[in-house]
């Protein structure tokens, strides 16, 4: 469903603040993959799925989404194919607009537009119904301005929003990052239940190592711009923090050392 080949991107190229991000990445993700990305500051994370969904265009290398070649595809075209979660719960959703707008909105994207009556008796069930899977009661307040929530919900909110035309691809941004541990672990089960029920292909950043192992069926790490373990099956299942831990100093030949990292 996604694939990288030998993927380079360099910022700022023959200056004092060149910084070479991504050094030759390649990675397959099979359809219905769930993989959780963890890596210390500057280890390429962001910025591969920033190349992924067309924020800027890589040096060299290709990147395809089931088969069909994106990397040259401009930010918006590819759009459609991808469905996004940041870490800032305001980023996302349009916050003076109502819950059913927002998600309206979402339920259109990469269709054309009509002057049809914007939302529909039908679609306006079909929100109730979702929005009861969360479990926030926010499908009793469709009509509240979406800046009205908090960050929790919001994200939730958000997570519906990128997954309601079944993208090819979903990114997950450190999107628990910004949250309390509580509010963080109901958003992470809210993944872990819509990525499972759509069966969708996921990356997901996330800082804190134990989220990293007991989510998703792999796992992979990044340092200074490579990918550097790939951890999946049983060996994942059977993974601690500890190994982890163990397993990046012996690939690496550094200690592991990240000022955001949680690791259990």
């Amino acid at each position: 469903m996604l694939e990288i080949k030998d993927v380079h991107k360099t910022f700022n190229p023959g200056t004092v603040n060149e910084k070479k991000a991504l050094k030759g990445i390649d990675l397959k993700l099979e359809e219905g993959d769930f993989v959780t990305v963890i890596g210390g500051n500057g280890a390429g994370k962001s910025t591969m799925l920033n190349a992924i969904a067309g924020v800027w265009n890589v040096d060299s290398g290709s990147i395809l989404i089931d088969n069909m070649d994106i990397t040259n595809l401009a930010e918006h075209k590819r759009a459609k194919y991808i469905g996004r979660v940041f870490q800032d719960p305001m980023t996302g959703t349009a916050a003076t607009m109502n819950i059913e707008e927002n998600l309206a909105l979402a339920k259109r994207r990469g269709k054309s537009r009509t002057l049809r009556p914007g939302i529909t008796k039908q679609e306006r069930n079909e929100y109730y119904e979702l929005l009861k899977t969360l479990d926030l009661g926010l499908e009793n307040r469709m009509t509240s301005k979406v800046g009205l929530l908090s960050g929790g919900q919001r994200q939730a909110l958000t997570l519906l929003m990128a997954s309601l035309q079944k993208p090819k691809i979903l990114l997950l941004d450190e999107h628990t990052a910004a949250l309390d541990p509580k509010t963080a672990s109901k958003v992470l089960e809210t993944t872990e239940a819509i990525v499972n029920k759509d069966h969708l292909t996921t990356l997901m950043i996330t800082h804190n190592m134990k989220d990293a192992i007991a989510h998703g069926n792999r796992l992979i790490m990044m340092n200074e711009g490579k990918i550097i373990l790939d951890i999946k099956g049983e060996e994942k299942k059977s993974l601690t923090v500890e190994h982890l831990l163990h397993m990046f100093e012996k690939v690496s030949g550094e200690e592991f050392a990240s000022d955001k990292a949680i690791l259990g």
